[in-house]
């Protein structure tokens, strides 16, 4: 025992040196050439340490998980919603779920302030912030029959205070599944190869759903190297048809994607959860995972060079070509998903905790998936730092800013400090086959650069175009998964808000019920989603703007709910675990809401945007992004419409926190008038790991699980 002790002491002695020295590197060097591997072993040496301690800490010491107890799963299991669904296919399945556009996305943009402010905020944001409240909210929605997070606000803060995050929590919900939905279609649309590939995963994960409900059930194993094999010949077969004289039936107009990916979203949510959903995101994390592993692997042979400085000037001038803003606190809302999103807090009391096995899963399908998603923005990051500074913000400046030809943006892009020549603009782009990269804003192109940059490297500087194409492809898989999940976990809000008028709908798995909403949530994206496809400044684009703010909004009403919880269940003496990062969180996201509503600066404030335009129709002058009068008009009526819900979605937030803090007061005061809504204990007959690999115990546990009958 003592040579385990010991042996144990000087592993993770030797990945917290490890964490540590890249700290160091990432913080210290100035001036001098600094690899991305050290970013990959700050962030690496540090979730580890997160992970074995705080999260363990957080699951035992706080929650007091009980594998004894029976959860949702097991106990309303109806095969449609409620489904106990091996540790494994879960996590695949929550990670799939979590992991959209913001991780991809949000870290490149992010890049504009430099590497280093992104990376302090990703890293330690996803430890002690995001990956807490995804576990903690899990935990919690798991004790009570898998609530969704609006319906615990409102039987646990109060009809008032649950009220406003139902309203909340359910209008984010629709502008975030338009938002990935957008994402989606530009990705995908003239693109044969991604149609293909992506279209292809939709019957192979049908077939490992029925592989294991009925053909070899339990047989993990089995399904993930046929699912796997069969992934990586519809990626090779993608290719082919792009090539082939089947590449026009799969090169679909952006209004065809937006039906499909509305008939997908209906379909998705009303098939029962075995059959496509969990099987199709398990599929796709095996892509996802392996292409982020893939990609660290590549960054540790390359060794690339942070080329972008550690802290530009635009954090403090606060006036960036990406976004316009101060690096307090917009780079935190920019980032989002990678350190702390609400969105999670809608799958962790959504699908997942209706199909986990045992409450001490929740550390690692919740925390665990968390640090996943966090990686993937690291990588993102990386991406984005190693390709040459000019070129970034050639590629992520507007066309307004820097014109359409690759002298002026040269010349413009030279004026900020970036040096670029027109040739080498010229090349970047002849490079990975496209005819020009300047002003493929929205951070996906830029990833996809990065991306064929670190993998041509490693295969000695050929097949950029390749890499760079299918990078563009696995982003639209990517958050494709997001999409499906959230349309279902969109059915449950909408079932359990109008439970509260109509019983019935209180049964998420009742068949009226069911499509019902899964109809409503369809059809209120999938407009959004259509009028911003067919018009550039109308419909999901005209919300575009406060997609980052409503996340982090949610956010805060899933950290309120928490810490309400830990209150109301005797464990005020842990409440800041998950109070401090609401108090941070609402303090970003707040100050963020009162900028972007009320701010002098045109590029940042809604309403002073809104003044500059009306005052340039009075003149009859055309500003960019506008091309026309109509255009001047709609961009007036896009910003009084952000202005006016990004203040309605900060007091409904404000409205949250203060009945929040209102009941946690009335309960240290008074306990006896507080009630808990949290289901009764019913003992466990499933046996099940709480990790990845199961210990000794465990071993013995299933072995004689499966001697009595009783194994899962």
């Amino acid at each position: 025992m003592r040579t385990a002790n010991v042996r144990t002491i000087v592993i993770w002695s030797l990945v917290a040196l490890v964490g540590a020295v890249g700290w160091a590197v990432l913080a210290l060097a100035r001036g001098e050439d600094v690899s991305a591997a050290w970013m990959v072993a700050a962030a690496l040496g540090s979730y580890a340490i997160g992970y074995r301690f705080y999260a363990k800490f957080i699951a035992y010491k706080v929650l007091k998980v009980d594998k004894t107890r029976a959860t949702p799963a097991e106990r309303l299991n109806n095969g449609i919603d409620f489904h106990p669904t091996d540790r494994r296919v879960l996590l695949g399945h929550h990670f799939a779920a979590i992991a959209g556009a913001g991780p991809l996305v949000g870290p490149v943009l992010a890049a504009q302030m430099g590497y280093l402010p992104g990376t302090i905020w990703i890293i330690v944001g996803v430890i002690f912030a995001g990956a807490v409240q995804d576990m903690v909210v899990l935990f919690f929605s798991t004790r009570r029959d898998g609530r969704s997070l609006g319906q615990m606000a409102r039987e646990e803060i109060g009809p008032f205070g649950g009220a406003a995050a139902l309203l909340a929590a359910f209008a984010i919900m629709i502008i975030l599944l338009g938002v990935l939905a957008l994402v989606i279609v530009n990705a995908l649309a003239q693109s044969p190869w991604g149609t293909f590939s992506i279209a292809m995963t939709i019957p192979i994960a049908l077939l490992m759903g029925f592989y294991l409900r009925v053909l070899r059930p339990g047989r993990v194993a089995e399904v993930s190297l046929i699912g796997v094999a069969l992934l990586l010949l519809a990626l090779v077969a993608g290719r082919w048809v792009a090539e082939s004289s089947w590449a026009d039936t799969f090169t679909l107009a952006p209004s065809t994607l937006v039906i499909w990916l509305v008939a997908y979203g209906f379909i998705a949510s009303i098939l029962p959860v075995w059959m496509l959903l969990a099987p199709r995101d398990y599929l796709s994390t095996f892509m996802k995972i392996g292409t982020i592993l893939l990609l660290a692997l590549g960054v540790v042979i390359a060794l690339p060079t942070l080329r972008m400085p550690a802290v530009t000037d635009f954090a403090s001038r606060g006036d960036g070509p990406v976004f316009a803003g101060s690096l307090f606190p917009f780079v935190f809302i920019t980032i989002a998903c990678g350190a702390l999103s609400g969105f999670h807090s809608l799958i962790s009391s959504g699908t997942t905790p209706k199909m986990i096995q045992k409450e001490t899963q929740v550390r690692m399908i919740g925390y665990g998936s968390m640090l996943m998603e966090s990686s993937v923005a690291i990588m993102a990051l990386v991406a984005a730092s190693i390709i040459d500074p000019g070129l970034y913000f050639a590629m992520n400046a507007p066309s307004g800013v820097i014109g359409t030809t690759v002298e002026n943006a040269s010349q413009v892009v030279g004026s900020w400090g970036y040096q670029i020549t027109p040739a080498e603009l010229a090349k970047a782009a002849q490079d990975v086959e496209e005819s020009t990269l300047l002003s493929r804003t929205g951070g996906a192109p830029t990833l996809a650069v990065g991306v064929s940059q670190i993998f041509s490297e490693v295969t000695g500087g050929s097949l950029k175009a390749f890499w760079y194409h299918f990078a563009i492809m696995f982003e639209a898989l990517f958050i494709l998964t997001a999409l499906d999940a959230g349309t279902r976990v969109g059915r449950f809000m909408l079932q359990d808000t109008l439970g509260n008028i109509y019983r019935p709908f209180k049964n998420v798995s009742w068949k009226p019920g069911l499509f019902i909403t899964s109809g409503i949530v369809c059809g209120l994206w999938g407009y959004f989603l259509w009028v911003g496809v067919h018009e550039p400044l109308g419909g999901i684009n005209q919300l575009f703007p406060i997609f980052g703010i409503s996340n982090q909004l949610l956010a805060a009403v899933a950290l309120a709910v928490c810490t309400t919880l830990l209150v109301k269940s005797g464990r005020l003496k842990w409440a800041w675990i998950t109070g401090v990062p609401l108090a941070w969180d609402a303090t970003v996201t707040l100050t963020a809401s009162w900028q972007k509503v009320f701010s002098s600066d045109p590029k940042v404030g809604f309403f002073k945007q809104r003044q500059v335009f009306q005052d340039a129709i009075d003149r009859g002058e055309v500003l960019a992004p506008a091309k026309s009068m109509d255009d001047m008009r709609t961009v007036v009526i896009n910003s009084t419409v952000d202005g006016v819900l990004t203040a309605i979605l900060a007091i409904l937030i404000v409205v949250v926190i203060v009945d929040a803090t209102r009941v946690c007061v009335r309960h240290i005061r008074r306990p006896a008038l507080s009630t808990l809504s949290e289901a009764p204990y019913v003992e466990s007959k499933l046996v099940a790991p709480a990790g990845l690999i199961p210990t000794r115990e465990e071993k013995e546990e299933e072995r004689d699980a499966v001697g009595s009958g009783t194994s899962s």
